[in-house]
C-alpha cells in the first residue's frame, strides 16, 4: 500500500504505517500543486491520500477518485496519536473511492 502524506500531515505518522510505503508531497516536489492536481498526480502511483485539508471535500468533486482519502480533523501530533488505531483500521477497512475523515477522541 503506497500512501501519499499531504502538507500539514505530521510526518512522526510514518513510523505508526509499518508495511506500508509512505511519502510526502514535498519530497515529490509537489508541494506547490493545488489539491485539484496533487489529487490528480496521486492517483497514478498511490492508494491513500492523507491529508489535513479540512475543506477538501467541499474544494474537490470526489466521486470517482482511486485514491482511499483520510482527512486529519487536526494537525497536533498529540491528537493524532490517539487516532493511531482508527487510522489503522480504516486503512484496513476501506477500498479505492472511499473518503473518511478521522476525528481524535
Amino acid at each position: 500500500m503506497r500512501i501519499l502524506f499531504d502538507q500539514g500531515t505530521p510526518v512522526p505518522l510514518r513510523d505508526h504505517l509499518a508495511g506500508r510505503v509512505e511519502e510526502t508531497a514535498f519530497d515529490l516536489g509537489w508541494s506547490t500543486l493545488e489539491n485539484g492536481a496533487l489529487l490528480a498526480e496521486a492517483e497514478g502511483s498511490f492508494d491513500v491520500f492523507i491529508t489535513t485539508d479540512q475543506k477538501l471535500r467541499y474544494q474537490q468533486n470526489l466521486a470517482g477518485k482511486k485514491l482511499i482519502i483520510l482527512v486529519l480533523m487536526t494537525t497536533s501530533w498529540p491528537r493524532i496519536q490517539k487516532s493511531i488505531p482508527q487510522i489503522l483500521e480504516a486503512l484496513d477497512r476501506l477500498s479505492p473511492g472511499e473518503f473518511l475523515e478521522i476525528t481524535p477522541p
